[in-house]
């Protein structure tokens, strides 16, 4: 499959260009999400693209909302794409594009974690507690916690770093009401999507959710869910306590970076050829395990 790095349509304005994904306006209410084959880690855009990996992010994010469409409405719209793109930009986003309604995003990142991984492990080890939430002595590397915590983070500009945040900051943020329902949700949709993937032999140890609010000031599930870029899924089959596990998402990447002498600031370095292989090839793997 040929590689999307960036996407190019003039039939619609474009708005934004983040990460992963660009964003362009289809009218006032309504934004086309188009997610590229980009890859980004410790937020820095790499510069090689990983093909295909746009159209498998968006499948699973359309099997999630699908999934937890009872618990809390997304910002899905059923529209046709040919109804304000061109023939031949249909064909360059076909499957990797989304009409969804625009709404006000909130500030912040909703982080669940049931594993001490990542940034988390850091904290861990530099505080014995993961955003202000003490944890147990004695955790060791991987260790699944007691239950799972919310762990909001800021949302960072592309090339900055997103930086965690406890439960008051948040609250500070968008206002304790909001936030203590971000909270409750974002603990829900983890645990019903972390008991079905356990049925598929694996086991999300983190992801992170996003919400905006309609002109009623309801919650919505926006951007992506439970996907490759925005969680990790690690095979229960070779989930071992004190290690960094073997993963089906981008944690492959950054694990071959940090063995690099690179200072995690643009520009990222190329990937091997090999790394860009097995990457596809988890990520559709995880796809294939989590839709089969």
């Amino acid at each position: 499959m040929e590689a999307l790095f960036e996407s190019s349509l003039h039939s619609i304005p474009l708005v934004q260009k983040g990460k992963v994904r660009d964003i362009y306006a289809v009218d006032d209410d309504h934004l086309l999400i188009v997610t590229t084959d980009r890859l980004s880690a410790f937020d820095v855009i790499l510069p090689d693209p990983v093909p295909g990996k746009g159209a498998m992010l968006t499948a699973l994010s359309l099997f999630w909302f699908d999934r937890m469409a009872s618990i809390i409405e997304n910002h899905l719209v059923a529209r046709p794409l040919d109804e304000f793109l061109t023939a031949q930009e249909c064909e360059q986003v076909q499957s990797r594009a989304v009409v969804v309604r625009k709404l006000k995003p909130l500030p912040i990142e909703a982080v669940a974690r049931g594993y001490l991984i990542g940034s988390g492990w850091k904290d861990y080890q530099d505080s014995g507690a993961v955003c202000g939430i003490a944890l147990p002595e004695g955790l060791a590397q991987g260790a699944m916690l007691p239950e799972p915590i919310f762990t909001p983070a800021t949302k960072a500009a592309v090339g900055d770093h997103d930086e965690n945040i406890d439960f008051q900051t948040a609250c500070g943020m968008v206002g304790p009401a909001l936030a203590e329902q971000v909270r409750d949700l974002t603990l829900k949709i983890y645990r019903e999507a972390a008991a079905y993937a356990q049925t598929k032999g694996i086991i999300i140890a983190d992801t992170k959710f996003e919400f905006g609010l309609d002109d009623a000031g309801s919650l919505v599930l926006i951007d992506e869910i439970l996907t490759s870029d925005s969680s990790r899924f690690w095979p229960a089959d070779e989930y071992r306590v004190g290690i960094s596990p073997p993963s089906f998402d981008k944690q492959f990447v950054r694990d071959y970076l940090e063995t690099l002498d690179w200072d995690k600031r643009a520009p990222g370095p190329h990937l091997p050829q090999d790394i860009i292989d097995k990457t596809a090839a988890k990520y559709a793997e995880a796809l294939t395990r989590l839709t089969s």
